[in-house]
């Protein structure tokens, strides 16, 4: 057992739970907002970066206040996406296995309502929802959130800039007297309003040691490139990461899935997701990328929210995004759990004046990168080209007859002979002038 989430009020029971996920130590928001809400009656806002571990903060308290005897729902999570929603559910199934009568239900978007209509009519304590689906299921009369205890807002800003009208139709259905626990990155000026309109005049204001969580460990770098060198700048950085994996941000659907086209292309192991893309699809995809059999993911901001994988290396802004708390959930994703991560935001020479009002607003340093030069690029679009070549799978309707009469070309030439006259081929269709270093040249000579 552990005692420092004993000294916090945790039950025994659910630290059974913590125990068997190897949790011990609680997070600085943990420590701030679980005595709170299990000894206050205040509503909370809560300001912490992702990463920092909110889902315990809330999680724990919440299954500990849950009144076995009441079949009601007594507690509604709602979340931004259904990635998002499916973490905390699955993280509150993990923290009440040892208290099995604590009922919790997923409502989330993007896969069949009906098996959720039936899943409500059994007993359910805490409901897990994104708000598109919450209301579908309220217009059904098939939920009954009349007597609920505790709603939480999970990510508000993010959720509230996207989905403002649904949160406002949601918290109108709620009883007043319920407590409210909001949880946030940023402050922006509609998060201000939502407290003011919604939450009691006596809020308790929480914030986690934000110099400490909130972007240590996470190098931020920005590169100055022309239009036409982007995409090559990004293939070059990417092949330096090679074997670790990131996550690269676009503003639109369309523009990932050019990108993801043109990394497929070039045989980097990506996959791309978006709200356009059916559920099922991007759940294979999210799979793939947690199992680390893709090591890119190509993303809109709002798809990526939810993805909760510890050994994200880097983040890159193909597009620097339009707000500051963007930026926060984006750079974010990596450095988690204590980890190192590095954010890139490759821009163009009309976006250095944004820099500096990143830095201002969030309290950050940027520094430049080193842009490759040249023929380190150009060297980088020769690997690419041979690592299609060495992925490339042959071709079976290619007769017997025609294979030999390219053998019989060929069969004179040494392995590093057709190396070198497939290269000299590659860099006169290119028109690449790939050198050797002064000192090889010498050393040629002198041979």
């Amino acid at each position: 057992m552990s005692k420092q989430f004993s000294a916090l009020g945790i039950k025994e029971e659910i630290q059974k739970s913590l125990a068997e996920l190897q949790i011990s130590v609680p997070t600085d928001i943990q420590k701030k907002t679980i005595p709170l809400v299990l000894n206050q009656k205040e509503d909370l806002v809560v300001l912490a970066k992702t990463g920092t571990g909110k889902t315990a903060a809330f999680g724990l308290p919440l299954i500990q206040l849950i009144d076995v005897e009441n079949t009601g729902i007594q507690a509604l999570i709602l979340a931004p996406t259904r990635e998002l929603g499916q973490q905390i559910y699955n993280n509150l199934v993990s923290f009440s296995t040892a208290s099995p009568q604590i009922e919790i239900a997923s409502v989330c978007g993007g896969i069949p309502i009906k098996p959720q209509i039936e899943r409500l009519k059994n007993t359910t304590h805490i409901v897990v929802a994104t708000p598109g689906r919450l209301i579908d299921l309220m217009k059904r009369k098939a939920i009954d959130i009349n007597k609920l205890d505790y709603l939480v807002l999970d990510e508000a800003d993010e959720m509230v800039s996207a989905l403002k009208e649904e949160v406002e139709v949601i918290v109108k259905e709620i009883p007043k007297a319920r407590r409210t626990f909001l949880f946030t990155a940023t402050m922006p000026g509609y998060i201000k309003q939502l407290v003011q309109n919604y939450m009691s005049k006596h809020v308790v204001h929480i914030e986690a040691d934000m110099e400490t969580l909130g972007h240590q460990g996470i190098d931020h770098q920005y590169v100055v490139v022309d239009p036409i060198e982007k995409l090559e700048v990004l293939l070059h950085f990417l092949s330096t990461k090679e074997g670790e994996r990131g996550i690269i941000f676009c503003k639109t659907k369309a523009a990932v899935n050019k990108l993801a086209k043109k990394l497929a292309i070039n045989k980097f192991s990506s996959g791309a997701i978006h709200g356009s893309l059916a559920q099922p699809i991007r759940d294979r995809i999210m799979g793939q990328f947690r199992e680390s059999h893709i090591d890119i993911l190509v993303a809109t901001d709002l798809a990526a929210r939810g993805i909760d994988v510890k050994e994200i290396s880097y983040v890159v802004n193909y597009h620097l995004p339009d707000t500051f708390e963007a930026y926060v959930h984006r750079s974010g994703r990596t450095a988690r759990a204590g980890a190192k991560g590095f954010s890139l935001s490759i821009i163009q020479d009309e976006e250095i004046e944004d820099i500096p009002e990143f830095e201002n607003e969030l309290g950050l340093v940027f520094k430049e990168y080193k842009k490759a030069d040249a023929q380190s690029i150009e060297e980088n679009n020769g690997l690419l080209w041979a690592k299609k070549i060495f992925k490339t799978k042959p071709n079976r309707e290619v007769s017997e007859d025609f294979k030999e009469k390219i053998r019989t070309v060929f069969h004179h030439l040494t392995k590093e002979e057709l190396v070198e006259k497939i290269l000299a081929n590659y860099l006169a269709q290119t028109k690449t002038p790939i050198s050797a270093p002064e000192g090889s040249k010498k050393n040629k000579k002198n041979d």
